[in-house]
């Protein structure tokens, strides 16, 4: 699926193109890599799947970005593996409209959430 954010996500702009694909025999893992770079590649989580209790509160402005109600809207966490474990960033989660593609990464107000969470105790 191609997605298009609105805005670049922090630390990749000018890219706002990406295609995301889950990871076969992997249930709820994407990766998301910019269509005109593909050394550029980010993991996603499926929230519901591997972050159940995560329910992060959006501001109306933030509800808004997506130019829309998106009732059906599918929420990602990005995770980032490494030699200690894999971590999670309940911070910015990347929301995204499958009716669009359209999405965008939004850095949540507050510190109720973390940028690294390990992945075990995220869950």
């Amino acid at each position: 699926m191609r997605a298009a954010f609105v805005t670049p996500p922090p630390g990749l702009a000018p890219r706002t193109r990406f295609d995301l694909e889950q990871v076969p025999g992997a249930d709820g893992l994407f990766t998301l890599t910019a269509a005109d770079e593909p050394g550029v590649r980010l993991f996603l989580l499926d929230a519901a799947t591997y972050v159940p209790h995560y329910s992060p509160r959006f501001s109306d402005a933030q509800r808004d970005v997506l130019g829309s109600d998106v009732p059906e809207a599918h929420l990602f966490v990005v995770a980032n593996p490494g030699t200690g474990g894999t971590t999670v960033n309940l911070a910015a989660p990347i929301v995204l409209d499958p009716s669009t593609g359209r999405c965008a990464q939004l850095i949540l107000d507050g510190a109720d959430y973390p940028l690294k969470a390990a992945l075990a105790q995220a869950a």
